[in-house]
């Protein structure tokens, strides 16, 4: 579904120049769901700006579906974006002006889609993700827990191949932060959307699939699970108390 190869990120200045991801190459399976983990400053972000096409790459290329994604134009990678990705942040991005219902509907309304089924899938998603008696509430009026799943069923509202959160539980408390993680394991399970999120959280990571680690702009190590949620976390503790030694056996 997702192929990265070669993919590298600089940044220069008039003296200097800084590489932020050095030569990754990566494939992503449709209906994975992937946690992303490393120190600050180890390209997390910027890796995932590039794989959702919100940056470009300065060597390299992002396949989806074997289609070179940032050889389109601007037009093209908007209607790409529009159509296949959808997006969680730590801040919700939603709009304190518009009701709830208006927030979750808002990528349909854009898409031009009939009334009739902008509500259907308003009641679908607002009943999955537990959010369905705040409908006519706005934003200001929520927990950050609340407004997360808001975002979450916004993500989800136009059917994307692919869902990218980007430390979607950082603002969260804990229950708040287990509620949002059994909402995209649920979402990831029974629509196979496929899962790709940024977190510092060995926590968060453990109800993924898969943990791959950045050190350095590069992928260090690699993580999957077997299933078992406490174990999986273990593992994840245990690969980060090892950062300071050889990790590079676990690729």
């Amino acid at each position: 579904m997702l192929k990265v190869v070669n993919l590298k990120k600089e940044y220069k200045t008039q003296t200097n120049k800084f590489k932020v991801i050095d030569n990754i190459n990566l494939e992503v399976k449709k209906g994975e769901f992937i946690s992303i983990m490393g120190p600050s400053g180890a390209g997390k972000t910027t890796l995932l700006n590039i794989l959702s096409t919100v940056d470009k790459p300065s060597e390299g290329n992002v396949y989806y579906d074997n289609k070179d994604i940032h050889a389109l134009n601007n037009k093209e990678i908007s209607k790409f974006r529009r159509d296949n990705i959808g997006f969680i942040f730590q801040d919700y991005n939603l709009l304190d002006s518009m009701s709830v219902e208006d927030n979750i509907a808002l990528p349909l309304v854009i898409g031009g889609k009939k009334q009739s089924y902008i509500e259907s899938e308003i009641t679908r998603l607002s009943k999955f993700f537990g959010i369905d008696m705040h409908l006519k509430k706005y934003p200001y009026e929520l927990s950050g827990g609340q407004k997360q799943r808001v975002a979450a069923a916004r993500a989800l509202i136009t059917s994307p191949s692919i869902i990218f959160a980007d430390e979607p539980t950082g603002a969260l408390d804990s229950k708040s932060s287990s509620e949002l993680l059994n909402c995209l394991k649920d979402m990831n399970e029974k629509f196979n959307v496929t899962v790709i999120m940024v977190t510092h959280d060995a926590f968060a990571a453990s109800y993924s699939k898969k943990v791959i680690f950045i050190k350095d702009g590069k992928l260090s190590a690699r993580i999957d699970s077997n299933g078992n949620r406490k174990e999986f976390f273990k593992n994840i503790m245990d690969l980060l108390t090892s950062l300071g030694g050889e990790v590079n056996e676990l690729i």
